[in-house]
């Protein structure tokens, strides 16, 4: 083995090791205990590694991107009869592949989120089963919780994935790959001839139109 490749291989699993969750205190935090916020206001600030998420992780090992930062997450919890309301921020950097020239860019990736959890509705809890209410209770928009503890994870990690950009772009102007010989047009032309585009409104040109 080379010396260059097992720098390689040194190298990728120092990456794993900062990747990997260190301890459980970063679980815990996603976990709020009701008693905590039943009778007063709770306000937290914690960081989170991404890989702690299921999705998320998968994103990541199949190179759909990849997170430069912890996720700084900033909430306040309260009680509003028996409702409990989870608000907050998460702020990170993230590395995404560009849609049209496929390079990777780095961006920041911050939103403010709101969750509402619940764990008895009135009229549903004799009539459904618990797999029931928990789909009764996401079809308002509010998440269903049994126990003592609410758990932030599918929330935070619903939010994260649905803030991605739909085409993500490394810059507005960005002319992407050319079509006949994959060369990247921001460096410049490739010299390949294009053909001009077809014009959507050229089969009105001809139409005309019967007014009286």
């Amino acid at each position: 083995m080379e010396a260059s490749d097992s720098y390689k291989i040194q190298a990728e699993h120092h990456k794993l090791q900062i990747l990997m969750p260190s301890n459980r205190q970063e679980i815990k935090n996603l976990i709020l205990h009701v008693e905590q916020i039943k009778e007063k206001e709770f306000s937290h600030e914690f960081e989170v590694n991404p890989q702690v998420f299921a999705i998320i992780a998968e994103m990541i090992k199949n190179r759909q991107c990849e997170f430069l930062k912890p996720f700084n997450i900033r909430l306040k919890a309260f009680n509003v009869r028996e409702i409990f309301e989870v608000q907050g921020t998460l702020r990170t950097r993230v590395r995404l592949p560009c849609s049209r020239c496929l390079k990777d860019f780095d961006s920041p990736l911050a939103f403010d989120f709101e969750f509402s959890f619940t764990k008895e509705i009135p009229g549903l809890m004799d009539v459904f089963a618990e797999e029931e209410i928990e789909l009764k209770v996401e079809e308002i928009g509010m998440f269903y919780f049994a126990g003592e503890e609410i758990n932030l994870e599918q929330g935070i990690q619903e939010q994260v994935v649905m803030a991605f950009p739909l085409q993500p772009l490394c810059d507005e102007n960005c002319r992407g790959l050319c079509a006949k010989c994959g060369s990247d047009l921001n460096q410049g032309d490739c010299g390949c001839k294009r053909e001009p585009g077809a014009n959507k409104f050229a089969v009105l040109k001809n139409l005309k139109l019967d007014i009286k």
